[in-house]
């Protein structure tokens, strides 16, 4: 029990601090601050707790501080502090789609417009899309009109989903108008050139965790959160 109690609390304390970082994410977005170049510049700090913007997902973050907030509530207790690092990131799937859907109008207008998710699972490197966020992500993009497509090679093809349509490496096309790279597998980032090659000139790429700028692939529309 001790235990349990142990990893709800870990994980609702991660879950508290990834839902800071993602608010000033907006914030900075608002103020057009590239948010991971801070975030590179408070890891020269020795003591910076380096935690990254995202989706947060899966059946541990994503769902123990649940726990912790009906256990207080049965106690009489209205816990604020992980109520709102849950409402901050189960909302964050609409602030991102409004952020790289005003991006892909600019360039492309509003109908008509072709979206590639690269990732589905709830994090890096698992087949696990339990509480995935990415559901989310393809649902809000679909409700502003767009079409969407995801490439997960970890992920079986064998269910569908109203919301998009999943789609093998040798099946893309030079169709997309905007790239969300959300989940960077291993194998995702390994196939990033080949998926890169695929785009209209114009395609905004939004780099949510800041993985491609270390590939030094050159691109004047990848848009780093």
């Amino acid at each position: 029990m001790v235990s349990y109690r142990m990893i709800a609390i870990e994980n609702a304390q991660k879950d508290i601090n990834i839902a800071f970082i993602n608010e000033v994410g907006n914030i900075f977005s608002k103020l057009d601050i590239k948010l991971n170049d801070v975030l590179e510049a408070a890891r020269t700090k020795w003591n910076f707790l380096d935690f990254r913007p995202g989706l947060v997902g899966g059946h541990c973050i994503g769902v123990d501080p649940y726990y912790l907030t009906y256990c207080a509530k049965k106690v009489g207790l209205n816990p604020k502090v992980i109520d709102v690092g849950r409402h901050i990131n189960d909302g964050m799937s609409k602030e991102l789609v409004n952020i790289f859907f005003d991006k892909l109008k600019y360039n492309f207008g509003k109908k008509n417009i072709n979206i590639l998710i690269l990732g589905l699972s709830f994090k890096e490197n698992t087949n696990d899309i339990r509480n995935s966020k990415v559901f989310d992500l393809a649902k809000d993009l679909k409700r502003k009109g767009c079409n969407v497509d995801i490439y997960d090679p970890l992920v079986e093809k064998n269910f569908t989903n109203n919301h998009f349509k999943l789609v093998d490496m040798p099946k893309l096309k030079s169709k997309y108008h905007g790239i969300f790279l959300a989940i960077a597998h291993k194998k995702i980032v390994k196939d990033l050139k080949k998926i890169l090659k695929l785009i209209h000139k114009k395609s905004i790429i939004f780099d949510l965790k800041d993985t491609i700028a270390p590939l030094k692939l050159k691109n004047n529309n990848i848009y780093r959160f």
